[in-house]
C-alpha cells in the first residue's frame, strides 16, 4: 500500500523518495524570468523547491505576452509580480551587468541558473560561479523543441548565441566549464522572433538538470 499522504507534493516524492529532501534544502539563483526562465521557474516550484532567487530588471510589455508566464501584468515588474504568484520565493529588481556580478555574493546557493541574454553578463557569471552553473543559449527564431541539446559549453554546436559565448569566454581566458542548454536548429527569422514551444522547453530542460544535479543524478 502506498503510504504518502496525499499532498501537492506525493507525486514528486514517488519519483524521488529521500531524495526529496534534497530539493527541499537546495537554494536556486535564477538571473532572467523571460521566456526561458519564468518556465524554468514553475517547474522548479512545483517540484519542490521553494528557496528561489529571482533576478530580472525589467517590467512586462506586451509583447513578452506570446511566451513569458505572468506577462499578462503589462507594466508591472516582472520579479515582484512573480513573487506574487510563487510565494515565498526571493525578487531582486537588478539589471544582470559585469559590475552586479562583481558586487554579489553567489556562494550561498546550490546552483546558477543563467537565463540573460546580454553576452558581457553571462560571460562575467560564468567567471563568477561556473561550478555551481546551468546557462542557457539561444532560443530565439526557432520552432523546434527536439532539437534542443545540453552539453558542456565547449562542446555546444550549430547555436550562434552558443558560439558567441564560446569566443567571448575564451578572450576573457576562462578555463573552466559548465552545462548549457542549445538547438542546432537553423534560425527561422532574421528578425527577434520567438516561440514559447521552444523557449519553455530551453527553461524545463534547465529545470530538469537543475533538480538532477540536486538529487545527484546527473
Amino acid at each position: 500500500m502506498d503510504t504518502i499522504m496525499e499532498d501537492r507534493y506525493s507525486r514528486v516524492r514517488r519519483v524521488f523518495g529521500e531524495d526529496f529532501e534534497k530539493l527541499q534544502r537546495a537554494k536556486i539563483l535564477l538571473l532572467g524570468i523571460g521566456g526561458v526562465g519564468s518556465p524554468c521557474l514553475d517547474a522548479l516550484y512545483r517540484t519542490g523547491i521553494s528557496d528561489i532567487t529571482i533576478v530580472d530588471f525589467d517590467t512586462y510589455d506586451v509583447t513578452n505576452q506570446n511566451r513569458q508566464l505572468g506577462s499578462e501584468a503589462v507594466g508591472e515588474v516582472k520579479v515582484l509580480h512573480m513573487a506574487s504568484l510563487y510565494k515565498g520565493i526571493t525578487p531582486i529588481e537588478a539589471k544582470v551587468t559585469p559590475e552586479w556580478v562583481q558586487n554579489f555574493d553567489f556562494e550561498p546557493y546550490d546552483i546558477v541558473i543563467d537565463a540573460i541574454d546580454d553576452m558581457e553578463a553571462k560571460i562575467a557569471v560564468a567567471h563568477k560561479a561556473h561550478t555551481k552553473l546551468l546557462s542557457s543559449a539561444g532560443g530565439a527564431k526557432k520552432i523546434d523543441p527536439t532539437k534542443i541539446h545540453y552539453a558542456p559549453i565547449w562542446d555546444t554546436y550549430g547555436d550562434m548565441l552558443a558560439k558567441s559565448f564560446r569566443e567571448g569566454l575564451k578572450k576573457t581566458g576562462f578555463q573552466g566549464t559548465f552545462l548549457t542548454v542549445f538547438s542546432d536548429e537553423k534560425p527561422i527569422c532574421k528578425e527577434m522572433g520567438s516561440l514559447m514551444c521552444v523557449t519553455a522547453s530551453f527553461g524545463l530542460t534547465l529545470a530538469s538538470l537543475a533538480i538532477r544535479k540536486i538529487t545527484g543524478k546527473i
